[in-house]
Order: structure tokens, then sequence, then C-alpha cells
């Protein structure tokens, strides 16, 4: 079975719209949506024409819900989520499948290409909670793309427990990263 893993995803700074930085918004487009889009229309032509086939697109919550001085990142999830979508709707009448899988608060580099490689900025985005890990990610890819082929799991939105939202988030000093 071919599977295609769309995991572009990259954010430049938190800004309110009106003081944002135009290289970081095409930073942000370029990967998060065309990116996508290119290798999504270089790979799935083979897939339909060899009837099979799976692509797993990774949003965030961020493409669910918009936070503040998240405009432009925010946008071009909720653009990954559209993009699903409508893969999924052109698609229909092919055995292939389409997934979203669409995480909170994962641990990783993320935080500090968002800040321009400020480390002690990033890791405060993960102090005294318990993020997600790749590894979480990863589990949940690989359920998705190993279920029976006639089942598509189209969209997970998975979460640590310490976030209920974008922006809500419990913190606490006695943190335990036992799973």
């Amino acid at each position: 079975m071919d599977i295609l893993v769309n995991n572009a995803g990259l954010s430049r700074g938190l800004n309110k719209l009106q003081e944002g930085n135009l290289q970081d918004w095409e930073e942000m487009i370029d990967t998060n949506l065309k990116g996508l889009l290119y290798v999504t229309r270089a790979l799935v032509p083979g897939m339909v024409e060899r009837a099979q086939g799976h692509v797993i697109n990774i949003g965030s919550i961020a493409g669910h819900q918009t936070y503040p001085q998240g405009n432009v990142y925010c946008a071009s999830k909720a653009a990954v989520r559209a993009i699903s979508t409508g893969l999924k709707q052109d698609l229909l009448g092919t055995p292939v499948r389409v997934s979203s899988v669409d995480p909170g608060l994962v641990e990783t580099e993320f935080s500090q290409v968002r800040f321009h490689g400020d480390t002690e900025r990033a890791a405060k985005v993960y102090t005294d909670l318990t993020p997600l890990t790749p590894e979480d990610i990863a589990e949940i890819v690989i359920f998705s793309a190993t279920r029976p082929r006639h089942v598509n799991i189209s969209e997970v939105l998975v979460l640590p427990t310490d976030q209920a939202g974008a922006t809500l988030v419990h913190r606490s000093a006695q943190i335990s990263r036992n799973r």
C-alpha cells in the first residue's frame, strides 16, 4: 500500500495581523500549503491508478480553533483541514483513503522554529505541562494507516490531557511524565 504522510508544519512568530512579518507569512504558506499541495498532486494520481493508497495530512488544533496572534498559521492549518476534506470528496469512488491527524501541543522543534531559534522562549511553551510526543502522533498515523481497506479514519483531534483547547492549557509545577 502506498502511504503519503504530509507532515509539513511550520509556524513563524506570534504577531497581530497588522504587525505580521511578510517573510514569515511566505514561509508558512509555502510550507504548510504549497508543500502539501505539490507533493499530494505528484503522488495521488499514481495511487488512483494503482487503486490503493492513503494520504495522511498532519494538521493542528490551530485548524479547528484560531488563537490570538496565530492568524496566518491558523489559516494555513484550517486550509489543511479543508484540503483533506476536499481531497476525500475528489477521491470518492476510488479506494484511496484520506485522513487528517490534528494534534495540540507536541514537544518538537516547532516552538524553536516559531520563535526563530529563541530556545528560552520556546521551552516556556512546554513548561509545567506534559505535552504529546512525536511518538504519540506516529502511533495515531500508524493506526490510521493499518485499518482495513474499507475503514477510513477521516479526522483525529488529539490533545495532551493538560490541554482543552488551542489556548486552554493547565500548568502545574508537579508534572509527571509517567505513562
